[in-house]
């Protein structure tokens, strides 16, 4: 295995994250969700990375976040009205994200029929690895996906269960929305999301290519120090 302290690719701070909701049929149905016909898409600011090893803070007054699994897909040069024929062409690199997720936050935004930017985009609420390139990864449409809580496994999953693949992520992304090298495009999550609490640790990985560790922790209210 490559472990995460020999990769050399530090990501480059592209201009976004671009999330996919409910991109595997299980996750969308343990959530409620009908599934997609088309990219359920939103943002996320390049402010929520954390790098691995780091300290992923809940915020006063939560008491967990869940965590969601993901291949992140990093953009390698500049994308728009990319045909799907030649998307992969426009992969720069892989990485090892979490899309952390205040479900609270979000379950009363979206019964509102409001943003989810409050639950999704707050600091240290994209945990991710180093990039590798895309010579490690000979077949993304087939990479195990896992995370553990405390060393127990919470989600297991495979790339090849994504309804919406790469290239057609990227074709249909960059028809809507300019892609720059360094962006980054979460592929979604499979199924097994669930809350994590502080104190607790994370360790995910890609079976054979990466692991990475986190640590939960609390951010304290502002202006309460």
């Amino acid at each position: 295995m490559a472990a995460e302290a020999s990769l050399q690719n530090p990501l480059k701070l592209g201009t976004k994250i671009v999330a996919v909701g409910r991109n595997y049929v299980e996750h969308a149905k343990e959530l409620g969700n009908a599934v997609p016909k088309e990219p359920v898409l939103f943002l996320k600011p390049t402010s929520s990375y954390l790098e691995n090893g780091g300290t992923i803070e809940v915020p006063h007054p939560l008491n967990s976040l869940h965590h969601e699994v993901e291949l992140a897909v990093v953009i390698g040069q500049k994308a728009r009205d990319v045909p799907i024929n030649t998307a992969m062409d426009y992969v720069g690199g892989y990485a090892l994200a979490l899309d952390m997720t205040a479900r609270e936050i979000q379950s009363v935004a979206k019964s509102a029929g409001l943003p989810w930017t409050v639950a999704k985009g707050q600091d240290t609420f994209t945990p991710i690895s180093s990039v590798f390139p895309k010579s490690m990864v000979p077949d993304p449409d087939n990479l195990e996906l896992w995370l553990k809580v405390d060393g127990e496994i919470r989600q297991k999953g495979s790339t090849k269960d994504m309804t919406f693949k790469i290239p057609y992520l990227i074709s249909h992304i960059s028809s809507i929305m300019t892609l720059f090298e360094g962006d980054v495009i979460l592929t979604g999550t499979p199924q097994g999301v669930g809350p994590v609490k502080v104190g607790q640790k994370i360790t995910a990985g890609i079976t054979g290519l990466v692991d990475v560790h986190f640590d939960v922790g609390r951010r304290e209210k502002p202006g309460s120090t």
